[in-house]
This record gives C-alpha cells, structure tokens and sequence, in this order.
C-alpha cells in the first residue's frame, strides 16, 4: 500500500471522474481505463462495515469503471455479501432487469430457487450456497479476496494480534477486558474506513474474527487467523466460505479463550493457500465481459 499522499489524491481524483486503474498484461502494469458509463451495484449500508464498503471498491478494480450504489431493483450486479436472500424476493418474479451474482453468498437456507431463472448467476461464494440452490457448479469464491490486489501491503508483521470483532459486539464487556489485559491485543473496529481495516489486518501477527470478511481479508494478505464466535449470527457464511478454499474450520473459539490458544508463526504460510488462489482465480475469470468497460453492458 502506498505511502504517498499525492498517489492517494491522485487514485480518489482518478475515481471521481470515472478512471479506474486496474492491473493489465503479464508484467502486472497499471493502465487506465476511460468509462464514461457507470456501473450499479447494490451492497448493504445500514451500518458502516468495512466487509461492505470493499464491495464497490474490488468491482472497480476488475471491471475498469466507476461502481455507485444502487437500489434492489435498479442493481446491474451483486457483488460481496450475504445477500442472496434479498435477490430472491427482489426476482421472484421475472422483470425487464436481469442482473448479475457475482461471487454473493446466502446468509440461511431459502424456500424455493425459483428466482435463479430470473438473474445472471456468474459465481456463488461457496458450495453450501450452490447446494441450497439447486446449482451444480464447480468453482466458488468470494470478490473479497481481491483486495490485497486492489490495495496492496507488504508482509511486515508488527507484533499484534488483532480483533475484529462483529460490527454487533463491540460493546461486550469480555472483549473490553481481553483488550485491558495486555498491549499486544489490537481491536480493529469494522466500522473504521475500509483500507484503514484492511491495512491494519495486514500488518497483524494473527488475527481473531467474528467479522466474516476480517477472515477473508487476512487470508487475502496471507495473515493467520483464527474464527472467533459469531454470537448470535448465522455460522452459514463462514462455513459456505471456509469450504470454498478448502479451509478446515471447526468450532469458533470464544473470545476469553484466545489468551490460551497456541499461535502459527506471524510468517507461516496458510495450510490453504491454493484454494485461496483458485477462488481468485474464479472470480476474476467469471467476471462478464459485457460489464468490464468498453463492454455493451
């Protein structure tokens, strides 16, 4: 990630006006694209949640325009997020619109796949999702992943261990008290602004999270890390997640059990790294042409 603030003012300046930088050709050099036409995305935002707000910043990066929000009717593409659900009632029905799914996930199982027919499926999360839909597909991956190349950081570890908690508990009294007992612990808030949480993942040397996407974006910048009980919210996503890069994920762990737990070291390469890199690999490859700029979207 870059240290220049000129380079940062150039990159918002650049997104304003609709200029995307995205990485091209075999050596990896950045060029621009011009789009002129915008690209709409639907992605939740009751609540300031980092796991959100990356979701318009990775379709940037892969399509080469600029992303706004958008309402459930009015979406062209579903990216990051739990939010299968919502499609379903929104496409019930068959409508003039047919978005695309890219790379979304379900939060609980749904009566009915009907709504299927009526949307562009282009990539589920993971293989619960696809079970529950009735869709026989072989590759998964969730668009998360591609933030390490969108806001890329150099592995240095900086001795803590980070929390990230569920946007929900950053209120409870026993994360407060793990925090208190001793300097090393760093609390990572999901509600801070997006690449300042995924800078601070990074530069972890664990990291413990009830956050779905604190898991995806550590695994994203090679960072150990450990599931930390979602209290009181569906464990669907992080298994549909865990499963599509082969990740082992037993129980989570609580959050007063953390100091007991022996740790990999800062620089141990993930035992899943290849499923990581093959649900990249998916998601860009699924990515329609059609709405990459200069596409006929």
């Amino acid at each position: 990630m870059t240290n220049d603030p000129d380079d940062n003012t150039n990159h918002r300046r650049a997104r304003d006006d609709g200029f995307w930088f995205r990485r091209g050709g075999a050596a990896g050099l950045m060029s621009a694209v011009i789009d002129t036409n915008t690209l709409s995305l639907h992605w939740w935002k009751a609540v300031p949640n980092f796991g959100d707000a990356i979701s318009p910043v990775v379709l940037a990066h892969v399509s080469g325009r600029k992303v706004v929000h958008a309402g459930v009717d009015k979406a062209d593409i579903w990216g990051i997020g739990s939010l299968l659900q919502v499609v379903k009632r929104a496409y019930t029905a068959k409508k003039d619109l047919r978005p695309t799914v890219w790379g979304t996930g379900l939060l609980h199982a749904v009566n009915g796949t009907q709504f299927t027919k009526h949307v562009n499926i282009a990539l589920v999360r993971g293989p619960i999702t696809a079970a529950l839909l009735d869709l026989e597909v072989s590759r998964f991956g969730d668009p998360g992943l591609l933030i390490s190349d969108v806001w890329p950081q150099d592995r240095v570890p900086n001795g803590k261990i980070g929390i990230v908690p569920h946007h929900s508990r950053m209120d409870d009294p026993v994360l407060a008290a793990l925090l208190d007992s001793d300097p090393k612990y760093q609390l990572i808030d999901p509600r801070d602004p997006a690449q300042d949480v995924c800078a601070a993942i990074a530069a972890c040397d664990h990291v413990f999270a009830s956050s779905l996407h604190g898991l995806i974006v550590a695994d994203a910048y090679g960072v150990p890390n450990t599931w930390l009980a979602p209290m009181g919210q569906s464990r669907l996503k992080y298994l549909d997640y865990a499963a599509a890069v082969g990740r082992a994920m037993p129980a989570p762990i609580m959050i007063e059990d953390i100091p007991m737990i022996d740790l990999p070291k800062p620089d141990a390469a993930l035992s899943y790294q290849a499923g990581i890199n093959a649900c990249k690999d998916a998601v860009y490859a699924s990515f329609p042409k059609a709405l990459r700029a200069g596409g006929d979207a």
